[in-house]
């Protein structure tokens, strides 16, 4: 068999987008109605009436039904959206780029993207951006990046929140099957006018849009009486949360069924039909994920986090290839990362360094297209996928990592 052509050549992030395209929208709205159709779907609008383009949207992050929920709460514009590449990569990229995608990197300063954004608005668009830049890990709202304010400041456009509800409960990244009696829910909200936008303080401004796209997806499933019955609705929940209640151990959870539980001291934990877990300290799910932030914190402020493995590293440059290359080192710490590895056509290993003070978080995978934990680490121009090859690795504390040590440098 004819081995495919290997293609390194970097993704044009200047590319002005194009508007989506208007003879597949009609198909996009019916898709994303059927998609909405099992989750009975409610969009309540807030100050929308008399609202017309140009305007930017900021919508919560928490699975792939945000992309079927957001067109059906625009309707009938059309719009613009910033997306991964893996999007592009995966769908091809002419599909995308018709249904108005931009192509960007998570947690990087993508200068072209922003000059891109502003098209769209000078244009009289409408810019859909997910700030969050991944899903919900356990249905929680995740901090925005500082630049988001910047933003909306730089734009001086109205501004819309949709706060979604029920689409990380239908299908939660670290368990991706759907679980059926999930309702789906949207607020839709012109957050800010022209005229806020560009006068309003930035800290009044980041302050505003974090309460708008605030939610926790197990309260509200507790409120609103949601059962969700799936007998392996706790399969995959160790991801997240990695460590031991009972007895602090790490990397030694598991789950099967409807039960999370320790393989060291053997505690567990049953998740019932409203979300709720019945054992040890940790009722409410994403009261455990915090305290295992607060457990990294700790470390770091007493110097004794480092992380230091072998990964396999697969290299995303644009919207046609991965590309495999082999075993490399990832290192972390309070200087931040380190990655060595043989990039593709190099003769010799080198090390990549992202300093912590410039790495705002980073993006977690649990079982990325069937190969696993990973983390990504990219450049303008090159995203890296690193897959565990020896234990001690977790997507989610090099998450928690990432975020204080970033936190530690803004002092």
């Amino acid at each position: 068999m004819k081995r495919r052509k290997i293609d390194p050549t970097p993704f044009d992030r200047k590319r002005e987008p194009p508007r989506q395209n208007a003879l597949i929208m009609p198909a996009l709205w019916l898709w994303s109605w059927l998609s909405t159709r099992s989750g009975k779907l409610k969009i309540r609008k807030v100050n929308m009436e008399g609202l017309r383009p140009p305007f930017l949207v900021l919508g919560t992050h928490h699975a792939f039904m945000d992309f079927y929920v957001t067109p059906l709460c625009l309707f009938p514009h059309r719009a613009n959206y910033v997306s991964e590449l893996e999007g592009f990569e995966y769908y091809g990229e002419w599909p995308y780029r018709q249904v108005g995608c931009l192509g960007t990197r998570k947690f990087v300063n993508d200068l072209a993207l922003v000059r891109n954004i502003r098209r769209c608005m000078d244009r009289g668009g409408i810019l859909v951006l997910y700030p969050e830049a991944r899903y919900a890990n356990v249905g929680t709202s995740s901090r925005l990046p500082p630049s988001t304010a910047k933003l909306i400041r730089y734009l001086k456009v109205p501004v819309v929140t949709i706060n979604m509800r029920g689409n990380y409960l239908q299908s939660p990244i670290w368990n991706l099957k759907k679980r059926k009696g999930v309702r789906l829910e949207a607020d839709v909200t012109q957050l800010l006018t022209a005229e806020e936008a560009a006068s309003l303080p930035l800290e009044q401004i980041q302050s505003m849009v974090e309460e708008a796209l605030s939610y926790d997806e197990y309260a509200w499933q507790a409120q609103q009486g949601m059962v969700i019955d799936a007998p392996w609705r706790a399969e995959g929940l160790e991801h997240p949360l990695y460590q031991c209640a009972a007895c602090g151990a790490e990397f030694t959870m598991a789950s099967q069924g409807a039960e999370l539980f320790c393989t060291a001291c053997g505690a567990r934990w049953r998740m019932d039909e409203l979300g709720k877990l019945e054992g040890p300290r940790f009722s409410h799910i994403p009261d455990w994920y915090e305290w295992q932030r607060s457990q990294v914190e700790e470390e770091i402020r007493q110097g004794q986090y480092q992380l230091d493995t072998r990964v396999r590293v697969q290299s995303l440059p644009n919207a046609v290839n991965f590309i495999e290359l082999g075993e490399g080192r990832l290192q972390h710490g309070p200087g931040g990362f380190a990655l060595t590895f043989t990039d593709y056509g190099a003769a010799e290993p080198d090390t990549l360094r992202f300093p912590a003070k410039s790495t705002f978080s980073i993006h977690t995978e649990y079982d990325y297209r069937g190969q696993g934990e990973c983390v990504t680490l990219s450049t303008p121009d090159n995203t890296y996928f690193l897959y565990p090859l020896e234990p001690g690795f977790s997507a989610t504390k090099i998450q928690f990592a990432t975020e204080a040590l970033w936190q530690q440098n803004q002092v």
